[in-house]
């Protein structure tokens, strides 16, 4: 079924990655004297884009016969472990990084949202997904923009636009991934029982859970530890 979707939705996709790691580059580059913490990523991202796109040819993340899924096992837990070594580990790091450049790497939840909706259509991931069911996060990304525009102007930081936007932002994020992992073919399925979520296992989909989720959880994570701790980054 993958190999029938239309060439423009893996196009769309694979350039929404590669505008994502992008944008999380550029993020990293502006933390001057570099940090062994930020080259360390620089490493770790590229290696972990092309292991999990090498498994997902391979059909290692659709097999579904174990719990947890393998893909929430070597998929989505471990980017997670690495957000919160980072934050353990590397607080200062985090502190350094642009709120404004956080804030705007959330517009890529907007091809994200319309590459979802394509798949749906393709039986490939259950409606429920999409703006057309229970997912709402295109508005994240639609709204990104402004939030940067209105947070940031006159060279002052406006922190409860900031606060009240990655609070809602996050918990959108939240909704999301509790309705894409609930609709997993495993006995905890409830979404999508005519169309579960199998195309995230397939390449390249598969950087939808373990690179581009990742980065927009530790852009709010990383936006509301500065907003916490009274940062001006």
């Amino acid at each position: 079924m993958i190999e029938s979707l239309p060439f423009y939705v893996t196009a769309v996709f694979v350039l929404t990655t590669i505008l994502t790691i992008g944008l999380l580059f550029r993020i990293f580059s502006r933390i001057r004297p570099a940090a062994f913490s930020s080259k360390l990523l620089t490493f770790i991202i590229p290696f972990w884009l092309v292991l999990t796109a090498f498994l997902s040819m391979g059909g290692f993340y659709a097999q579904f016969d174990s719990v947890p899924p393998r893909i929430t096992t070597f998929g989505i837990l471990p980017p997670v472990l690495l957000i919160a070594g980072y934050f353990i580990v590397f607080g200062d790091f985090v502190d350094r990084l642009s709120l404004k450049a956080l804030t705007w790497l959330n517009v890529v939840r907007v091809p994200v949202e319309l590459v979802l909706l394509w798949l749906s259509q393709n039986g490939l991931v259950p409606q429920e997904m999409t703006f057309e069911g229970r997912n709402i996060d295109i508005l994240a990304g639609l709204t990104a923009p402004l939030v940067a525009w209105l947070a940031f102007r006159g060279g002052k930081i406006s922190r409860p636009i900031l606060l009240v936007w990655n609070v809602l932002a996050l918990a959108s994020l939240v909704n999301i991934v509790t309705v894409a992992v609930l609709s997993f073919p495993t006995p905890f399925q409830r979404f999508g029982l005519e169309h579960p979520n199998v195309g995230v296992t397939y390449f390249p989909f598969i950087w939808l859970p373990t690179i581009i989720v990742p980065a927009v959880l530790f852009a709010h994570l990383a936006a509301l530890w500065q907003l916490a701790r009274g940062r001006d980054s």
